[in-house]
């Protein structure tokens, strides 16, 4: 066969498949259908459990079985997104309406996860069966082949209520997502029966129905005002509140308690336990000093999380604060979009019962089609029977004189007397005349002798009139405009009385939650940290009183005020600057924090080599060393930043920035000064720090000391700044004025003990 080569497009190629991509994830993964609300993994688990027969009366069956069954028959897809979708339909408070009925461990509202799937069991909910499964055996919905054609599946299930209001939807597809909050069952189904009695509802109408999204968490949506434009518009922002209830101290000494019970929607999970943290980061930071304790008490019962308050809290104050500093009040992102006729389509409110009340007709239509052709075939075997009943003494002619069922069956349908043995002609002429259709010969040939009994055939004809009525009644609902309306509503009014739950999230126009933060009482702190990097803050009078054992314990202490900010430096050329209200404050004893999990500095690439208070920088000018022996003074405005990342210094390569000191100036003007370098290999120069020229923080610096190839600069010493005018070296008291003076840049003089 001939090699032919198809030329094309890269881009035009790369486009297509990207958008047949894009549509694939849209349609087949990610996004619902408007008419049942579900995705595809959700429409295949469910129907799945239906083909299992797990229904609410029976066993619980492992929930292994049931991923098994879907991944297998219908979504090829893997085990944990099934599992997961089982999971989430378990789950109380994640739907409005759970379609699952989990046994064993299926995860919890603090974020906890399912047992694995080999633990857990399930069933169906009777609510499933009886709104989203039933009437699958009357032809209500197409059936298609599965992935590899050898099973058939609902194209969408018969979900007779809007799923996708009722549980809501999230989902993200490839350039686009679905955000729809759960709705009050019994709210939906009145405003799908206001839209039964007046198709021109305006959406505003139907709002009067649905006050708004009805969460499991309960809460309170607090822009009431807004409500109108999401539902319209289908997009927008929710805001949500926790509810929180004051309760006083019954007991003497007992304190009074902020506690919340029901916490907003979009806090299930992790955000619990941040939300803990959160407060305790607003008592270590002194944000609040009204809570004396927390505590979370939530249970299986429902949510409790409890706040102890210290004597004479403002109750109102602390609300807003918790409100503005925490996930206590957050925003939830409606954004309701759905598959319509194959294609992503934002909708209105009454877009979506419009949709879902034309699908709803077609599910009763084609019930009642389905049940009417069974009921022609059922009033056609009956008129047989009944008609043979009263011709019985011929059937048993023609029967007893025929040599086959063929012959007989002949004669039933056709009148065709053949070879059939009559007792005399005027039973042969009636057999003529004889035309039973194909289905009420079988039925007479199938009928037994029993039959014939008096009270048989009345219960017949009972049957047949039974039947000829429902006939009636089901043509007239079919043909009637006003009859299928009536049935639709019946079936809404009855789902509604036996599942309706009462509302649970509060929708009111809430005021608008603000805190005065109270202008923050300015006071000298110290900054302290050992040589495994814990770091505190102290009070004055507590560092006063251990101001000995302080000098000991600790590598780096520096006071600074509480507004103030620390700047650490390091051999890397780099400043780090933490804010010391993000330094938690402890007592003497306390451990303290560890300064990685302050800021941005990381102990495992950088070492650090100097603790200032950035206030006082700005007014010292600031003298740098490297171990390459490079010198500069920097003024210490330069390290006036924002950023809580700078670099300090410029460095050679294979250098590392080995001191930084303040020297204090006077007039603006560096206080004269000598200078000291000693380097590893015990060489000491000793100039006068007018040598050192002042320098960018960028640049490189001016060279102190010219060093033998493998020294460095181990130690710097400035004589009047840093108070020192000797040291011990190998054993004996070195004077550093007796060095030799010397100038910048020159080779030392080594001291030999």
């Amino acid at each position: 066969m001939a090699e032919h080569i198809i030329r094309a497009e890269f881009s035009e190629v790369m486009q297509k498949s990207y958008i047949d991509y894009a549509m694939s994830v849209i349609c087949a993964r990610a996004l619902p259908d408007i008419r049942d609300g579900l995705k595809p993994v959700q429409r295949r688990v469910l129907y799945a459990m239906d083909e299992l027969n797990l229904r609410h009366d029976r066993p619980h069956r492992k929930s292994a079985r049931i991923v098994g069954d879907t991944m297998g028959k219908y979504h090829p897809h893997g085990d944990s997104s099934i599992y997961e979708s089982l999971v989430v339909m378990e789950q109380e408070f994640k739907k409005g309406m759970p379609l699952v009925d989990g046994h064993g461990n299926f995860g919890s509202i603090e974020g906890d996860g399912a047992a694995a799937m080999r633990y857990t069991e399930a069933r169906l909910k009777k609510f499933t069966q009886e709104v989203y499964l039933a009437d699958l055996d009357k032809n209500v919905v197409d059936f298609i082949s599965n992935f590899d054609e050898t099973e058939k599946e609902p194209e969408v299930l018969p979900v007779r209520v809007p799923n996708l209001l009722i549980n809501g939807a999230e989902g993200i597809a490839v350039g686009m997502t679905t955000s729809i909050p759960p709705h009050n069952l019994g709210e939906v189904v009145d405003a799908m029966i206001a839209y039964l009695e007046d198709e021109s509802v305006a959406n505003e109408d139907l709002l009067t129905y649905i006050q708004g999204p009805d969460f499991p968490t309960g809460g309170l949506v607090v822009n009431k005002k807004d409500i109108k434009t999401i539902y319209t518009e289908g997009s927008g922002k929710l805001k949500l509140r926790g509810k929180v209830v004051f309760e006083p101290g019954k007991k003497r000494g007992e304190k009074d308690k902020l506690v919340i019970t029901e916490i907003p929607y979009t806090m299930i999970g992790a955000n619990i336990g941040k939300f803990l943290s959160d407060v305790v980061n607003l008592v270590e930071s002194k944000k609040t000093t009204d809570i004396a304790d927390i505590s979370n008490e939530s249970s299986k019962e429902g949510i409790r999380i409890v706040l102890e308050l210290k004597k004479g809290t403002d109750i109102e104050r602390l609300k807003n604060l918790l409100y503005k500093k925490t996930k206590l009040e957050d925003t939830f992102g409606v954004n309701m979009l759905a598959i319509v006729d194959g294609r992503p389509e934002t909708l209105s409110l009454r877009d979506i019962i419009a949709h879902h009340t034309e699908f709803h007709y077609g599910l009763v239509k084609r019930k009642y089609q389905t049940l009417l052709s069974k009921l022609y075939d059922q009033r056609e075997v009956k008129e047989g029977l009944i008609k043979a009943c009263d011709m019985i003494d011929l059937i048993i002619e023609i029967l007893r004189g025929s040599k086959n069922l063929k012959e007989a069956k002949a004669c039933l349908t056709k009148g065709e007397v053949g070879n059939i043995r009559f007792k005399s002609s005027e039973s042969m002429i009636e057999a003529c005349k004889l035309s039973f259709t194909e289905k009420q010969a079988e039925a007479i040939l199938d009928l037994r002798l029993g039959k014939l009994i008096g009270l048989e055939i009345l219960a017949l004809r009972e049957e047949y009139e039974e039947i000829v009525a429902n006939i009636a009644e089901y043509e007239d609902i079919l043909h009637n405009p006003v009859s299928m309306q009536r049935v639709m509503k019946q079936d809404l009014m009855k789902i509604k009385k036996e599942y309706q739950r009462e509302r649970r999230t509060v929708v009111e126009d809430g005021a608008e939650a603000v805190f005065e933060e109270e202008p923050l009482k300015e006071e000298q702190v110290y900054f302290v940290m050992d040589r495994f990097g814990y770091a505190k803050t102290f009070d004055k009078a507590t560092y006063q009183r251990n101001q000995e054992n302080a000098s000991r314990d600790y590598k780096y202490i520096v006071p600074c005020m509480n507004t103030d900010k620390i700047c650490i430096f390091t051999d890397t050329g780099v400043m780090h600057q933490i804010k010391v209200l993000d330094i938690p404050a402890g007592k003497y004893k306390d451990k303290g924090t560890p300064i990685d999990n302050l800021g941005n500095y990381d102990s495992s690439d950088e070492a650090i080599i100097a603790v200032l208070a950035a206030e006082a920088m700005t007014h010292d000018s600031l003298f740098f060393a490297t171990e390459q022996g490079m010198l500069k003074i920097v003024s210490g405005t330069e390290f006036q930043v924002t950023k809580r990342t700078v670099s300090a210094t410029k460095l050679s390569d294979g250098d590392a920035l080995l001191s930084v000191k303040p020297l204090k100036t006077e007039g603006g003007l560096i206080k004269p000064d000598m200078v000291i370098l000693e380097t590893k290999e015990g060489v000491f120069l000793r100039f006068s720090l007018e040598e050192v020229p002042e320098k960018k923080k960028g640049a490189v610096g001016v060279r102190g000391i010219k060093l033998n190839k493998d020294d460095i600069l181990l130690h710097t010493y400035l004589m009047e700044a840093d108070g020192i005018t000797s040291m011990d070296y190998k054993g004996k008291r070195l004077d550093f004025n007796k060095l030799k003076l010397a100038k910048r840049d020159t080779k030392g003089s080594k001291i030999r003990r």
